[in-house]
């Protein structure tokens, strides 16, 4: 589904990853992790064909990722929206099924059972009519990921979609993207700060900090010994019960992982927001 061998992306002089070597299967379930400003959401520009390499190889899809686009489902990072916004619940979703398309659009019935469907499915029927400022950010998340879902996609990323969640939506919003992989085959990149909600769905890791990575699956990577390496500093891995605690890890500004525009209509290039 993904291939990237030998990838690096730098800005200007410095290197944010380099020597990414790394294959995503159908339905797999890899988690990319890091320190702010260690190039998760530039990672996830690349696969969209957003962001050009600096070195290596990329394909999405078996072709280049800007041809891949409209195979992809984008969950982008929360944005805040005015309280005034009217922009509905369905209405998001139904650019997701066709904000893509010039030309002649599918029947307004055929689209409206489609939307309607797609809602019931990640559990937002209750609030289809209401607008999207006056959604919870929980309620918002489904929405989005209902948006992301409407064209089937063969890929689906996520780009911190557990921002500023509770636990209780934090875990609605993990069991429907892991739903989805397993009932499509779905191949998902989930870029998250926290592990533990995610932490049982996961196959493999990707770690990125201090331009290094490290790949793996989550017992192999989240390691005291392996973190301690990438970093260059004492990093302490503390597992207790199903959690999992990084301590030590250093962390900067959030230079290169900026969020993306509020609520746009379709992401370039195709991809489905």
């Amino acid at each position: 589904m993904i291939s990237l061998r030998d990838a690096a992306l730098s800005y200007g002089g410095r290197t944010v990853w380099r020597d990414v070597g790394l294959d995503v299967r159908p339905g797999e379930f890899l988690a990319v992790l890091g320190p702010n400003g260690a190039g998760k959401t530039s990672f996830v520009r690349a696969l969209l064909g957003r962001q050009p390499l600096s070195a290596g190889t990329l394909t999405v899809l078996g072709r280049p990722p800007r041809s891949a686009a409209r195979h992809i489902g984008y969950v982008p990072q929360q944005a805040t929206v005015s309280a005034q916004a009217m922009l509905r619940a369905r209405d998001l979703v139904r650019f997701g099924i066709d904000g893509h398309r010039f030309g002649p659009r599918p029947r307004a019935g055929a689209a409206r059972r489609r939307v309607d469907a797609i809602l019931a499915s990640v559990g937002a029927s209750a609030y289809a009519d209401v607008p999207l400022g006056r959604l919870s950010g929980g309620e918002r998340q489904r929405v989005r990921i209902g948006q992301a879902l409407a064209a089937d996609p063969r890929i689906l990323l996520c780009d911190e979609p557990l921002l500023s969640l509770d636990l209780h939506h934090q875990r609605a919003v993990t069991e429907l993207v892991d739903a989805r992989r397993r009932s499509h085959g779905t191949a998902v990149v989930f870029v998250t700060h926290e592990i533990n909600p995610v932490l049982g769905l996961v196959d493999r890791v990707l770690y990125l900090a201090r331009g290094g990575h490290r790949i793996g699956t989550p017992e192999e990577v989240l390691t005291s010994a392996s973190l301690s390496e990438l970093y260059g500093t004492r990093v302490d891995v503390v597992r207790v019960r199903d959690r999992v605690v990084v301590v030590g890890a250093p962390d900067g500004p959030d230079a290169l992982d900026a969020p993306d525009a509020p609520f746009a209509p379709f992401a370039p290039d195709g991809a489905r927001p």
